[in-house]
């Protein structure tokens, strides 16, 4: 049987009042639909740890730049409620844009620093807009643990950092990237990828696969780590870097040497697709 579903955000409070008053523990795993095992992964984990899981589904507009991919981001529903159900999704809650962005809205969540490298840079105010509405979420949700992928590290940074300096009584649980058979990161994205690109584009997966090797030989160098990252990009066809870099896994500052876990993350055009991957590196 489907969850059910809230349209507005007083019907999810209630749903979820009504769970707190019945003593469960509350679960939540905000996505933008167009679900796939990744977030299927999160989902088993809200259900393995607390007792009523919610997922919202909600494309963000203020995440996305004026030439992005906000009337194009896949919207699929049904298939998404279908998946939900077959994981014994609780709730689901569907805002629209006006429930969750009223006219008169003016107040901005930002956390800096951690927003202004790697995707930041390459996409100003997109996490400005991830932590707005994330916040919103949690205030409507209140969940007691949200449910977040790997793959977008950066942004699982910055929702933890944002929690930690705001006081919000939510434990942050960051789940490992789940992966496509040939190592491709799962994405909504790669559905735009034609059979050329998407084959190329487990150049990705290979970068941070050699990183992970060369650390493991004894490699301490962040530059020369960029640099192979970057070279193994360079050999796929069709692909056009936007970033390889290596840095402080923890407060993103950038690193000469190895001597503490870092992150190698990067990002990599096929067409106008953006796909981005990362590893953690521990010397």
């Amino acid at each position: 049987m489907p969850p059910p579903v809230a349209a507005t955000i007083a019907e999810a409070r209630a749903a979820v009042a009504a769970a707190r008053q019945a003593g469960r523990r509350v679960g939540f795993v905000p996505t933008m639909g167009a679900l796939h095992a990744g977030h299927a992964s999160l989902i088993r984990a809200s259900r393995a740890e607390c007792d009523f899981t919610v997922v919202s589904i909600f494309v963000n507009p203020t995440q996305f730049g004026p030439s992005e991919d906000l009337s194009r981001y896949p919207r699929t529903f049904d298939a998404d409620r279908e998946l939900c159900a077959a994981l014994g999704t609780d709730l689901i809650f569907a805002p629209s844009a006006d429930q969750m962005y009223p006219p008169d809205s003016r107040t901005v969540v930002e956390v800096t620093k951690l927003q202004d490298v790697l995707c930041g840079q390459s996409r100003p105010g997109h996490f400005r807009g991830v932590a707005t509405v994330v916040l919103k979420l949690f205030n409507i949700v209140q969940p007691d643990a949200a449910y977040f992928g790997q793959k977008d590290a950066q942004q699982a940074l910055i929702i933890r950092r944002m929690v930690i300096d705001l006081n919000v009584p939510v434990d942050v649980r960051v789940r490992p990237t789940v992966r496509e058979p040939d190592g491709l990161a799962m994405s909504s994205r790669n559905r735009y990828l034609d059979p050329a690109q998407r084959h190329h584009a487990t150049a990705l997966y290979r970068a941070v696969r050699r990183v992970e090797e060369m650390v493991a030989a004894g490699e301490r160098s962040a530059p020369a780590l960029e640099a192979a990252m970057g070279e193994t990009i360079a050999a796929a066809p069709g692909a056009r870097l936007d970033y390889a870099r290596v840095l402080d896994a923890e407060s993103l500052d950038p690193l000469a040497t190895l001597d503490r876990p870092a992150l190698a993350a990067l990002a990599v055009y096929f067409g106008t697709t953006r796909l981005i991957d990362n590893t953690i590196l521990r010397p």
